[in-house]
């Protein structure tokens, strides 16, 4: 590569870098940031938590919903799908006779064309008296969580006043991703900067393409008239990522959703170490993009963006130079931002680190999004012992 094709390379590439430092700052500064809030939810809110081998990770959150402030009529269903380390013992144990939490066990496994964790939600939505044609279901706020999440005291009235202030069908509180191992802090906070750096969500948040659709189904807040309108989970039985195509199907319907920065009310460590994030992403990250051709497409554009800089403040001279060490460093600082923007508070030693490891995190990005598709292909894809090829009925 001449040094002429090699500026306009790198400089192509700051472009990008930069534009995505410029829409994470917009964001830090313009979205909203959920905080506990001194009022009492006075409608019903019924709280539906899936569960498949959580038994470690379970109880905690069952004593951070048990301690909730301000929602006098939250019940908690809680569903055992199907676990064979103890689950549903360990949910009976930690919910210690609460009058308000429910604890079920699966009786059969999904039923051909569902997945896994969709067919729980929509267990537990039915238990719930929410599902599509029921007469007389009851109003209120249907609310989806993940075993690993945490939460505040006042989290949860703090999400269903957000879901009534905005008006919204679906509030999404984006919950801080803790990241306690290196595999685990190179490429968890991915998750928030993929959006931060791509997306003014402000303008998101009020419109209805589906296209400019986030949602994280770690923390899922419905009005639960909506969630029925649109047929609930049964509406997306098929799909990997159903949070996402939930949000979309409101939107398709004529309601907004609505996206939220939860981090300093809420928290997760979605997977546990290398092994653990390696089968967690792989799992989904096929369908990130719509096809492998735009997964490759994708897949260049951030190869170009966050490795062209880096490596001509590397090898480069002069002009070339400065402009690798301008692009790099608006990387650096897009990433630092979604951070802050997720946890709602200043990054530690920890996230700058990782930020100066950007582009190792891309390179595992690139590598994980690969090996999902070639193992997609051969149907191959599994989570939690099943399989995640959706049967035919």
């Amino acid at each position: 590569m001449n040094t002429v094709t090699a500026r306009g390379v790198v400089a192509a590439a700051t472009v990008l870098s930069g534009a995505g430092c410029v829409m994470a700052a917009v964001n830090r500064a313009t979205i909203r940031q959920l905080t506990a809030v001194a009022t009492t939810v006075i409608e019903p809110v019924t709280v539906c938590v899936p569960a498949r081998d959580e038994a470690d990770r379970l109880p905690a959150l069952i004593a951070d919903l048990r301690a909730q402030r301000g929602v006098p009529r939250m019940r908690v269903l809680i569903l055992d799908d199907r676990s064979g380390d103890g689950t549903y013992q360990a949910a009976v144990a930690a919910v210690e006779g609460d009058e308000r939490f429910t604890v079920i066990s699966a009786e059969a496994e999904p039923a051909p064309g569902w997945t896994g964790k969709t067919a729980a939600c929509a267990r537990l939505a039915g238990i719930a008296g929410v599902t599509t044609g029921s007469e007389g279901a009851p109003a209120g706020v249907l609310l989806f969580l993940d075993a690993d999440v945490r939460l505040g005291p006042g989290a949860i009235a703090a999400a269903v006043d957000e879901l009534r202030r905005s008006g919204a069908a679906l509030v999404t509180p984006w919950p801080y991703q803790r990241a306690e191992s290196v595999a685990e802090a190179l490429v968890q906070p991915l998750l928030c900067w993929s959006w931060a750096t791509t997306l003014p969500v402000r303008a998101a948040n009020h419109s209805l393409r589906p296209s400019m659709a986030v949602s994280c189904g770690q923390f899922l807040v419905f009005d639960a008239a909506a969630y029925r309108a649109i047929g609930g989970h049964a509406a997306v039985a098929a799909d990997i990522t159903e949070d996402l195509a939930l949000a979309r199907a409101l939107r398709r319907a004529g309601q907004r959703t609505v996206l939220v920065a939860a981090g300093r009310v809420a928290s997760t460590r979605m997977y546990w170490g290398a092994n653990d994030l390696d089968t967690g992403y792989t799992r989904w990250l096929w369908s990130a993009y719509g096809s492998a051709t735009g997964s490759a497409a994708v897949g260049a554009a951030v190869a170009l963006a966050y490795w062209a800089p880096p490596l001509a403040a590397i090898l480069g001279r002069g002009a070339l130079r400065r402009t690798g060490v301008l692009g790099y460093g608006a990387a650096v600082t897009a990433r630092l931002l979604a951070r802050s923007l997720e946890s709602g508070d200043i990054p530690g030693p920890a996230d700058i680190v990782a930020a100066l490891a950007h582009p190792l995190s891309i390179g595992a990005y690139l590598r994980l999004s690969v090996r999902s598709h070639r193992l997609h292909r051969a149907g191959q894809l599994t989570w939690k012992g099943r399989s995640l090829i959706a049967r035919a009925g």
